[in-house]
């Protein structure tokens, strides 16, 4: 006879009463608090709410680019700094004028070097920057800074990606294969590293010294400089193409990685397609703020135009304007209303709000929606475009 038919089944109905009494029965003790357990311990170092850090020090990489430290502001509270992969970025914090607004910048420094209190971004001036001008003309040592806990999945994961990674990188997309660089070469990371770096000329190249001294003492780590607008025998010339990759490739077996402006990826999003490579291997960095949806051939142009916006908080509502060449995001920090958000790709979530009224546009490759958030009228508004007037639910 097996051991389940020996039970008797009536015994489990006195289960619930049974355990109800001895609970009662037991001596009342205080739990300790939940910072004494070790795995709350990490989860908070590893995922602190806000880390206020402070600018140790400025490079002035070219006239539009500068690579920051931040440190800790001991005297807000931040003693010590969140470890990340290389890969990851920091959303940063800023009130510019009446505008409340974040922006995501990519860890431009070895995973190490945050546990010795350094995190460093590297900043580019972009056409009509708003952020990025700000800061570049703004950020200075001494000056305090807002950010988040380390985010994104743009990482090495050896169960997903192969041993040989090709890095596509262009402008400031170079931070992210930078801090990459370094951590195969600390021997926090093992995989190879292939990066072709495509810029205009020699004099857009960032951070050229120090990817050089990294592939000359790392084997791992290899370095391609290609430029659009100068033709010399010493660096490739044109754009990244797939016949490209393949020269440069060391194994039939690799993963691409790419991190650039979105023009980038709408010409490399063709080219990959001539590799024959599979999904999994083929991954794109996010892009940020997205902007001009006009180009989109999706884009209904019939319904661009001004909208109103109201946004209604336990608080009350507010209307301001919003435009289709807007985010709804921009439109709400613009009028000094503060919203959560980290990517403003539209995978993270953090932004999400429920669409009470009205009609938007969110371009297919963008919308990183939850199945469940389509079907009950959530959206990202950083990747979303009215098309209408407007109504939102902002619970914060």
């Amino acid at each position: 006879m097996s051991g389940l038919s020996k039970l008797n089944m009536m015994d489990f109905t006195t289960l619930i009463p049974v355990r109800e009494s001895k609970i009662e029965a037991a001596k009342a003790q205080k739990l300790p608090e939940n910072d004494t357990y070790k795995a709350n311990q990490i989860a908070k170092a590893l995922h602190p709410d806000v880390q206020n850090l402070i600018v140790s020090d400025v490079v002035e990489l070219n006239a539009d680019a500068r690579l920051y430290t931040l440190t800790p502001d001991l005297e807000n509270g931040t003693k010590e700094l969140a470890y990340f992969s290389a890969g990851q970025y920091l959303s940063i914090s800023l009130q510019i004028g009446s505008a409340v607004t974040a922006r995501p910048y990519s860890i431009c420094s070895a995973p190490s070097e945050s546990l010795n209190g350094v995190y460093k971004i590297l900043v580019k001036k972009a056409k009509d920057g708003f952020v990025s001008d700000y800061i570049i003309s703004n950020w200075e040592k001494g000056t305090k800074v807002k950010a988040s806990a380390p985010e994104g999945n743009f990482t090495f994961e050896p169960l997903r990606d192969a041993k040989n990674v090709i890095g596509i990188a262009g402008g400031s997309g170079i931070s992210v294969f930078y801090s990459m660089a370094k951590a195969i070469q600390n021997g926090d990371e093992d995989f190879s590293l292939t990066i072709l770096y495509g810029s205009r000329t020699e004099k857009d190249i960032l951070l050229k010294k120090e990817l050089d001294e990294i592939a000359e003492h790392c084997s791992k780590v290899k370095i391609v400089y290609v430029l659009s607008d100068e033709d010399t025998a010493v660096y490739e010339h044109g754009f990244i193409t797939a016949d490209l990759i393949q020269k440069y490739k060391t194994d039939d077996s690799y993963s691409v990685f790419v991190c650039g402006p979105k023009e980038m990826y709408d010409f490399e999003k063709n080219e990959l397609k001539m590799l024959g490579l599979r999904h999994k291997f083929i991954r794109f960095e996010l892009s940020g703020l997205y902007k001009d949806p006009h180009k989109y051939v999706s884009f209904p142009k019939e319904k661009a135009g001004s909208y109103s916006l109201k946004v209604c908080t336990s608080d009350g509502e507010r209307t301001v304007n919003c435009s289709s060449n807007e985010t709804l995001l921009v439109a709400l920090e613009r009028s000094g209303i503060e919203v959560p958000s980290r990517c403003r790709s539209g995978e993270c979530g953090w932004c999400r709000l429920r669409l009470v009224k009205g009609e938007v546009f969110i371009p297919d490759e963008n919308d990183g929606r939850r199945l469940a958030d389509i079907q009950f009228g959530y959206i990202h508004p950083c990747v979303s475009y009215p098309l209408s007037n407007i109504a939102l639910e902002l619970n914060h």
